[in-house]
């Protein structure tokens, strides 16, 4: 995830010891007549938008906290940028912060990769292991995709939350743990706990302080400012000095949704300097959606007079069928192969087979 994302017109919900609700001046946007003073929090972070400082003034404000903290967004958005500014701004910054995608990790090992396992608690478990949880004893454990969490593991999760305590797979013993989590979902949890996919009582205990990322299209006047970033992440990837990009290229890409986010306008930038002839980024440089092309259907499609090779043409439409699940679900394989109909492990194959990758997709 890159260093470049991020923003923040943060609602937050404080309960417990962590605080008052904040004030009306405390979020309110800052005057247009003066700079908005740049959040402690915010080093490294790529621009300048009020909703991005809006983010980053309110982890300055947490900052002293151990509360849990519930990151939300669309995929793309820099939730893991957030997160790790949250832990760098806390006492714990001394400390690991250990990253877990629950959507990532099979079921069957998740509870072992949290929580870790005795020797002999299952088949191949010739020793004894050490979860995420021990791992980032005294730091942070940032859980990404919580939303995928299996109902079975939010039971445990709440009880660590609530008692600060778990139990290793095939245990017996009861361990203290001491960390501060952080969640993030680009799913709507209020819904999953109405459909009876995640427990009402989990959500409220990580949803103490509620920082939601705003799209990139909630924040355009940040993208010229990205592009640039990124523009010279690439020269110094690819040897490129001196690229730019043409005013009206520039335009398409501040008109552009951005269904991807930051990760969508990254992966555009990095095609695009690849593929330009020149050092100047033109729109016919950029993808057709971007240009304001609509792509081509199979049901539209015509069979060229001269004939055509079917089976290219099926696997160029499958590709980027499977390209644009995972873009949608910020490369979750196993959302991406729900929206695909396909197993997960159907899916992984796939993206064996032709070479897949988040960069090459």
């Amino acid at each position: 995830m890159h260093p470049a994302f991020e923003e923040e017109r943060v609602s937050a919900v404080c309960r417990v010891d962590c605080g008052s609700e904040p004030s009306v001046e405390d979020l309110a946007p800052v005057g247009a007549d003066a700079p908005a003073p740049r959040p402690r929090s915010m080093t490294g972070v790529v621009g300048r938008s009020n909703a991005l400082v809006q983010l980053f003034r309110m982890v300055d404000r947490i900052s002293e906290s151990t509360c849990t903290v519930l990151i939300t967004g669309e995929s793309g958005t820099g939730k893991e940028l957030v997160a790790n500014a949250v832990h760098r701004s806390s006492r714990r910054a001394d400390r690991p912060m250990v990253v877990v995608n629950c959507g990532a990790i099979p079921e069957a090992l998740l509870e072992s990769e949290l929580f870790g396992h005795a020797r002999g608690a299952f088949t191949g478990a010739h020793a004894a292991k050490a979860g995420r949880v021990a791992m980032a004893q005294g730091g942070t454990l940032f859980l990404d995709e919580v939303g995928e969490l299996p109902l079975s593991l939010q039971v445990k999760l709440l009880r660590l939350l609530q008692q600060h305590e778990y139990s290793p797979v095939g245990d017996t013993r009861t361990l203290h743990a001491d960390v501060r989590i952080i969640a993030a979902t680009n799913i709507d949890l209020e819904q999953a706990v109405a459909s009876g996919l995640f427990r009402k009582d989990l959500f409220y205990r990580l949803n103490v302080i509620h920082l939601r990322v705003p799209a990139l299209r909630e924040r355009r006047e940040d993208i010229p400012d990205l592009v640039e970033h990124f523009l010279s992440t690439q020269s110094d990837r690819t040897g490129r000095v001196g690229v730019e990009v043409a005013p009206r290229a520039l335009e398409m890409l501040m008109s552009y949704a951005w269904p991807g986010n930051v990760r969508e306008l990254e992966n555009t930038i990095e095609r695009a300097v690849i593929l330009a002839p020149g050092n100047r980024i033109e729109p016919q440089d950029l993808p057709g959606a971007i240009r304001g092309l609509k792509s081509i259907r199979p049901e539209g499609s015509v069979l060229p007079d001269g004939g055509m090779d079917l089976r290219r043409a099926v696997e160029a439409y499958e590709n980027e069928l499977i390209r644009q699940a995972l873009d949608r679900t910020g490369w979750n394989k196993n959302r991406a192969a729900r929206l695909l109909g396909l197993n997960r492990t159907t899916l992984v194959e796939m993206l064996k087979r032709k070479r897949l990758t988040a960069n090459a997709a």
